[in-house]
């Protein structure tokens, strides 16, 4: 059985791979295929070892142009070589300014704390890999690094991974899928503030900056360009812009609607639903469904390891806006609250 855990973006389900990590047996891994080209990550024709290594291992160019402008991002956990150095965890070989391997942003460093040597061997077992289908490439890899790391399981999570679910519904047949979700309004909020999320949305919905002008209105927006020292290159403006809420409430909501079109029609048996409020006020219990569904046998002391990394609901920040903000972030929102039956 292959598992995956998918949601839109700041849904919860970094929390919950969090708390899945903590079964010995697993490994869990995350955020690796929604930083993957978008055109290729799926692409039907089979490929050779060199290609598939060059799939996974190119950058993530919005990231990029994130990370060289000096913005944190929560996911990225690479010990970058000009970053303070982190105890007990060596300096990698790049800096914030290099196009950082998109493998080497979340997914290898959540494995182990060498991940320039592990991102290596990885490369080293992709590209001596076959020609084969990329869903064949995927499954060997990961139960190549579940062998490495003495696990029984894998299962999969990466962030805006319900937009994609489709493909991984067909690419992987004798998947489940535990499909988790939030109050929109407040992921929506949470997405505004998250930098990696705020540039390509903005750019997506050619929403308007806080000068006034929309994406589409500001000079090219090289994904490569060179920051400018003074902040005013366009991808530095929009970056450090606050767009009205309502962009990113529609963002999540198209991410549901297409979500939405697939994850019904698995059938109870492929696709358990998980609401993160449930998830963080009542973790064991909801973590034990999930260990059912997935099938996860072996002892479950995990269980009571993983709860206690809940810190219950964060503070709404929906209440806290103007009203008029309020209603048109209802109104981008509803259509898919709805959809996934929560009180509008």
């Amino acid at each position: 059985m292959d598992r995956f855990i998918v949601g839109t973006g700041r849904c919860g389900s970094t929390l919950l791979s969090k708390m899945m990590a903590e079964n010995p047996r697993l490994l869990s891994i995350f955020e690796f295929f929604n930083g993957l080209d978008a055109l290729k990550r799926f692409a039907p024709e089979p490929v050779g070892g060199g290609a598939f290594g060059a799939l996974i291992s190119a950058e993530q160019p919005f990231l990029t142009a994130v990370l060289r402008r000096g913005y944190p991002v929560a996911e990225v956990l690479y010990p970058f070589a000009d970053d303070p150095p982190l105890e007990h965890r060596p300096a990698g070989r790049y800096r914030r300014d290099d196009p950082l391997p998109w493998i080497l942003v979340g997914t290898i460093p959540r494995i182990t704390d060498r991940p320039d040597s592990l991102f290596d061997a990885v490369l080293e077992f992709a590209e001596q890999q076959p020609e084969q289908p990329l869903r064949d490439h995927y499954r060997a890899l990961f139960d190549w690094l579940t062998k490495r790391f003495d696990r029984d399981n894998w299962i999969e999570r990466a962030g805006s991974s319900i937009d994609y679910v489709g493909s991984l519904a067909t690419e992987f047949p004798e998947s489940r899928f535990v499909h988790i979700h939030r109050d929109g309004r407040e992921v929506a909020l949470s997405i505004r503030e998250h930098h990696a999320f705020r540039l390509p949305v903005t750019v997506m919905y050619d929403a308007p900056t806080e000068s006034g002008l929309r994406a589409s209105q500001l000079e090219s927006l090289d994904l490569h360009a060179v920051p400018s020292p003074d902040g005013d290159d366009p991808l530095s403006l929009i970056i450090a812009s606050r767009p009205p809420v309502e962009y990113f409430g529609r963002f999540w909501h198209d991410q549901v609607q297409r979500g939405m079109q697939v994850l019904p029609s698995l059938g109870p048996g492929r696709c358990l639903d998980v609401r993160f409020e449930e998830l963080v006020l009542a973790p064991r219990r909801v973590l034990t469904k999930i260990a059912d569904f997935f099938e996860l046998d072996g002892e479950r002391g995990w269980i009571d390891r993983a709860a206690r990394l809940s810190r219950g609901l964060p503070a709404p920040r929906f209440d806290r806006l103007p009203p008029r903000e309020q209603e048109l972030l209802m109104d981008a929102c509803r259509p898919a609250l709805e959809l996934l039956g929560r009180r509008t």
